[in-house]
């Protein structure tokens, strides 16, 4: 899987002249470290579709000694995953595989 040329691809299908002005994909760093990734399912054929969160570590960072962490989710038609500073391609990853449906 392309990871980029897909969530790129997926972005594209949603553009249609309204929703790209208002919506979007939004990859954040974050201080703990780590990365926090935003997706907008409004107005998207994913917006009610069902996602079983995926949890690993205390999901939020706080483990001492801290292990690798990840908290996938949706929340208020928003798709976020959080990880630790090494997850960012598992949470793209995560993200298409229930986008494609798999």
């Amino acid at each position: 899987m392309d990871i980029l040329a897909d969530l790129q691809n997926w972005y594209i299908s949603n553009c249609n002249g309204e929703w790209e002005h208002q919506h979007g994909i939004n990859i954040e760093s974050r201080d703990n470290p780590g990365w926090w990734v935003k997706i907008d399912l409004m107005t998207t054929e994913l917006l009610n579709k069902p996602f079983e969160p995926v949890v690993r570590g205390d999901g939020i960072g706080n483990s001492d000694p801290q292990p690798p962490w990840l908290h996938c989710y949706v929340k208020g038609g928003i798709w976020n995953g959080c990880g630790d500073a090494t997850t960012l391609k598992e949470i793209l990853e995560i993200f298409l595989e229930w986008a494609k449906g798999r």
